[in-house]
């Protein structure tokens, strides 16, 4: 559908005021996509972003600040998601013995099954974005690139 459809608007100021309009909307679409996918297994989208980063990392731990360079949404409260997933069993923290102010954060063997279960189910979960080719997402992927450079 289209986006003056969507959000029941006729008319833009520009071309690009719409195209900001449209990625900030698509990005929100995509986002309530993930939480609704990620909700059966029990992690929220930016607890699946640590959780990931910290499987990039293994078996070596990370620090704090390392995992929130990363992360795709800067705004999140990184050490509440930490800790959210050391409840849950899913990463662990350890106070480093060379340094008692550096905390070590890795994710556990229940973390990757996780993460398994979710890898195995990519197929079902990337099917919304298969609306587009292989070419054209190469093609967005570069446009999206140049608007951040």
């Amino acid at each position: 559908m289209s986006l003056e459809k969507e959000i029941r608007q006729e008319k833009f100021y520009s071309e690009h005021q719409k195209a900001s309009i449209n990625i900030l909307y698509t990005g929100s679409w995509l986002y309530n996509i993930n939480v609704s996918y990620l909700k059966k297994f029990g992690i929220t989208p930016e607890q699946f972003n640590v959780m990931r980063i910290l499987r990039g990392s293994n078996p070596q731990p990370m620090m704090l600040a390392d995992i929130t360079a990363r992360m795709i949404d800067k705004n999140s409260n990184c050490t509440r998601l930490v800790e959210k997933l050391r409840q849950k069993g899913l990463v662990s923290r350890v106070i480093c013995a060379n340094n008692r102010r550096q905390v070590d954060i890795s994710i556990t063997d229940k973390g990757l099954q996780i993460l398994k279960k979710i890898d195995a189910d990519t197929p079902d979960w990337s099917r919304t974005l298969e609306k587009i080719s292989k070419a054209e997402a190469k093609e967005l992927n570069r446009i999206l690139d140049k608007l951040r450079s």
